[in-house]
């Protein structure tokens, strides 16, 4: 049995596959029932990006890298991700009831592998990921604290 932490009001959909991964923070599932495919962006993460856009030059300005280092550890993240949950993995995804939807359409969400493990906390604590707050994320403490322990190391 999965082993969901109490993060307030949740929505949690089960038997979905990734059939995408996007990058180091987002990938695409589908409902292995209905077939409905979904964009998840994976809730209070945030990893660098793989391609060259305004998010890249923000983040080279906010952390002082260039944006060559930046898409190289981008592309880092995404492979770490595509390593522990590649296509085809099953998942399920928990939602934050107030909080499920960023401006881009995509599902926000916490996503759990079928042992109970949540990606969004392993991209955080192997150092792939940092805490994002562009959202609320009742996690958000917890992933800081993650933070801080994989920067320790």
């Amino acid at each position: 049995m999965v082993q969901f932490k109490a993060y307030g009001q949740a929505i949690i959909k089960t038997h979905l596959k990734i059939i995408k991964v996007v990058d180091g923070d987002g990938i695409f599932v589908i409902n292995i029932f209905n077939k409905l495919e979904e964009e998840i962006r994976f809730l209070g993460i945030d990893a660098p990006e793989i391609r060259r856009s305004k998010k890249l030059q923000q983040d080279e300005r906010e952390t002082h890298l260039p944006g060559q280092l930046l898409l190289s550890l981008g592309h880092k993240s995404k492979t770490f991700l595509n390593t522990i949950a590649p296509v085809g993995t099953s998942v399920t995804i928990q939602m934050e009831k107030s909080n499920s939807i960023d401006s881009y359409g995509r599902t926000l969400a916490y996503v759990f592998l079928t042992d109970g493990t949540c990606l969004n906390e392993i991209m955080i604590s192997e150092g792939f990921a940092k805490p994002f707050s562009k959202y609320y994320c009742r996690a958000l403490a917890e992933y800081q604290q993650l933070s801080f322990s994989a920067k320790s190391h």
